[in-house]
């Protein structure tokens, strides 16, 4: 019944939202997702999109781990070196030009920066790449500088600090986390100055910040390939593992929403990104990642369907979003854990397609 749905709000928005060309056999759109991980439903959220469509096109996908559970959805998969390895961009360029990719996608933290600083390079090989400036990449993979970007905004955020300018009353209970961190490792909540001196040997250039206990909101916001902000869609964590949402649900506040506009503005943003916040007596944002969120999948299934709008914009057509605000609200989703199996001539195949 959840994916009858789904696949309705898919069509549904394929009338309201995209102006289609007449039908074109040769429209064909292939499209990048660097270091896959788990993300099994948003590949297959964009195999449904190219059905909808009517468009032809392949998905690929890479990553470190031949194990990876999403490179069993993509059509074609390939190994490559890790995101620090001096050869992992060449390794990008190569794959771009061999398997004529048209957007690139990435889905780790780390690849942003990455993707960013070579952007230029990459689309001149003929692909949109639709990630943030390599200037808003470094502010939003750094959560000291996230903060003081929010605050030169006016956007509230949880008062912070680094650990050489701590004041003397310090209000706890506290939380510590690393600047460049992901997916909620090595963080800590500090009751007193004992646990703050451990959390600080713990983690590495630390960020201290007032804890805020409120439920907390993950926002996608999905803004086209010339920075137009397409969609804010507000989701409530329910219950969270591995750092990513298990169970949650749709929300929508127009003070979130018009604060997220602001961000991506201000970062002038490409692509989708998510922003993070807590609820107390007003939002406070916490995080920008400038990715697609890892509950991206709730979002598409309360009605904005993202991959059919970039796969559209890729292929000529135009993406005309209905109003902010445009989607289902209390919606729930919750995930459970499900499997591949490989034998070993199945895993040869995929740790042995390296680039």
């Amino acid at each position: 019944m959840f994916h009858g749905s789904f696949f309705v709000g898919i069509f549904r928005f394929r009338h309201e939202s995209v102006k289609h060309m007449e039908a074109d056999n040769a429209v064909r759109i292939n499209v990048l997702f660097t270091s896959v991980g788990r993300r099994v439903e948003l590949l297959r959220a964009y195999r449904r999109a190219y059905d909808a469509l009517g468009i032809d096109g392949r998905i690929v996908a890479t990553d470190i781990d031949p194990l990876a559970p999403a490179l069993q959805e993509a059509d074609t998969v390939y190994l490559v070196p890790p995101i620090s390895d001096p050869d992992y961009v060449q390794s990008l360029k190569q794959l771009i030009v061999r398997e004529d990719i048209d957007l690139v996608f990435p889905l780790l933290d780390h690849d942003i920066p990455v993707l960013a600083q070579h952007r230029e390079e990459l689309e001149d090989l003929g692909a949109h790449v639709p990630v943030v400036s390599a200037e808003a990449a470094a502010l939003t993979r750094d959560k000291w500088e996230t903060n003081q970007f929010l605050n030169s905004l006016g956007i509230p955020a949880p008062q912070s600090w680094l650990p050489d300018k701590l004041p003397e009353n310090l209000p706890f209970p506290l939380f510590v986390k690393p600047r460049s961190g992901s997916a909620g490792k090595n963080t800590f909540k500090v009751e007193d100055r004992e646990d703050l001196e451990y959390a600080l040997k713990k983690v590495e250039q630390p960020i201290i910040q007032e804890f805020i206990s409120g439920p907390e909101i993950t926002n996608d916001v999905v803004c086209s390939f010339n920075g137009d902000v397409w969609a804010v869609i507000s989701r409530q964590r329910i219950e969270v593992r591995w750092g990513e949402v298990a169970k949650g649900k749709t929300i929508h506040d127009p003070e979130i929403e018009k604060s997220c506009v602001s961000i991506a503005k201000e970062l002038n943003a490409r692509g989708p990104i998510t922003v993070q916040c807590i609820m107390a007596d007003e939002p406070l944002f916490t995080e920008i990642n400038a990715r697609y969120g890892g509950g991206h999948p709730l979002s598409i299934a309360a009605g904005v369907p993202s991959p059919t709008w970039y796969l559209a914009a890729a292929s000529g057509m135009i993406v005309e979003p209905k109003a902010l605000g445009s989607y289902q609200t209390g919606l729930y989703l919750t995930r459970f854990d499900d499997s591949f199996f490989l034998d070993e001539s199945e895993y040869g195949h995929f740790s042995g397609r390296s680039i």
